[in-house]
């Protein structure tokens, strides 16, 4: 059902000319689009207040819409361009953008720009008012700055255990910042880390923007890592081989003993609970310990031999389940 053009304006149906154009303007102000950025119906108020001035300020449609209602078209109240209308001097014509029926209007005519409208409020005109009203809302949505991307590279250690590390910064002004990283214990590569508020500035008075700093994790020379789990190569002696061992093992808590079963073969993996990487949230990973057995290269030639014969008394296919 279409709405009432007197409701629409908030005049009754005895209102003069005058009036209907006061409350018009009231109405405008108070739904026009650009005033009103957050609300989503706006524009559809804003056009049923034009409509509504469109009709009640042209004589002839208003008297066919007292009539008719909105029928009033069906009897010639339909037509009617953006000129001037009986009655009066139309003080929006030509102003903006077209409004419903031809009419035009733009925020300049509501707010000073059209004749007749100066002066009206506090000495200043609607267009002091618009203005400030413009300022305020300015300061009340400003943009926050850019976000700055930034990639670091740390070392395994700090990625496993935390710590800190130093960047530097170039500003758009030209000038270095240095700042210091917090590195949380056991962040994984291509994770990120936000600083808030360390981006761009804001050009309209908003908060800065933040800095997001990748992280990428040096390669250890003996550790890898595969999520809260380590794992590394241990090298042990023949005797350490056959007769079993406790050999020291660094670990990211410190050096633990390891005890490596008489009778292990190289490519064998001792895993050792809690020993890899903890990580922030309280996860933790454990520690494998592949063995590699190193053969002495500088043996004697009757070592070698007396060995060679011990070891035959075992003997053993270790390539029995080899297969192409």
């Amino acid at each position: 059902m279409a709405a009432d053009h007197y409701e629409t304006l908030g005049v009754s149906r005895q209102a003069t000319p005058d009036e209907i154009q006061k409350a018009y303007r009231q109405m405008a102000r108070k739904h026009h689009p650009d005033l009103n950025p957050n609300d989503t119906k706006a524009k559809e108020k804003f056009q049923q207040v034009q409509a509504a001035f469109d009709v009640l300020n042209d004589p002839q449609k208003r008297e066919l819409y007292d009539r008719y209602g909105n029928a009033y078209e069906t009897f010639g109240g339909g037509g009617g361009g953006g000129g001037p209308r009986p009655g009066g001097p139309n003080p929006w014509a030509g102003a903006g953008g077209p409004g419903a029926g031809g009419f035009e209007v733009n925020l300049d005519d509501l707010f000073g720009g059209g004749a007749g409208m100066g002066g009206g409020v506090g000495g200043g005109g609607f267009a002091d008012l618009f203005k400030t009203f413009k300022q305020k809302n300015k300061r009340a949505a400003p943009t926050k700055g850019h976000n700055i991307e930034h990639t670091l590279t740390v070392p395994f250690a700090t990625a496993v255990l935390g710590g800190e590390a130093q960047i530097s910064l170039q500003r758009v002004d030209g000038t270095t910042e240095s700042l210091r990283v917090k590195i949380p214990a056991g962040i994984e590569p291509g994770k990120k880390i936000r600083l808030r508020g360390k981006g761009e500035e804001s050009e309209s008075g908003g908060a800065a923007g933040d800095l997001l700093i990748k992280v990428d994790v040096a390669p250890h020379p003996h550790y890898r890592r595969q999520g809260n789990r380590l794992d590394v190569r241990v090298p042990i002696t023949l005797a350490e081989a056959i007769g079993g061992a406790k050999i020291d093992l660094p670990t990211p808590n410190g050096t633990i003993t390891l005890t490596v079963p008489p009778g292990t073969s190289s490519g064998g993996k001792l895993r050792v609970k809690g020993q890899g990487v903890k990580h922030s949230n309280g996860e933790v990973g454990d520690l494998f310990a592949e063995v590699m057995v190193v053969v002495p290269k500088d043996i004697s030639p009757d070592d070698r031999e007396q060995l060679v014969e011990i070891l035959k008394k075992y003997p053993q296919n270790p390539r029995s389940e080899l297969r192409w």
